[in-house]
């Protein structure tokens, strides 16, 4: 994983509604993504996708791929380390 943003992210898609088969747009998915943390939390969303994982372990691998893919699009632009970097000093 990319960052502990981008970890927790994908686990709330992993935990949220929204599948796969909908097709989802970027927005969608940062929708899902805000709507599940709200509503369980980072540790409720840790705790659903380990269930899965213990429950249904062929398919939560597909899910969680799906989930980094579209959390890495959904985000792409968001997440850069550009943005999070200090602006550098001006050059005299």
């Amino acid at each position: 994983m990319e960052s502990t943003f981008e970890a927790v992210r994908a686990e709330a898609l992993f935990a949220s509604a929204l599948q796969m088969s909908q097709r989802p747009v970027a927005a969608d998915v940062r929708l899902a993504v805000t709507g599940t943390l709200r509503r369980i939390g980072v540790q409720g969303c840790a705790a659903s996708m380990a269930t899965e994982f213990g429950d249904h372990p062929d398919t939560a691998i597909t899910r969680m791929r799906w989930a980094l893919r579209m959390i890495r699009h959904a985000y792409a632009e968001s997440c850069t380390p550009e943005v999070f970097a200090r602006p550098k000093a001006a050059l005299t």
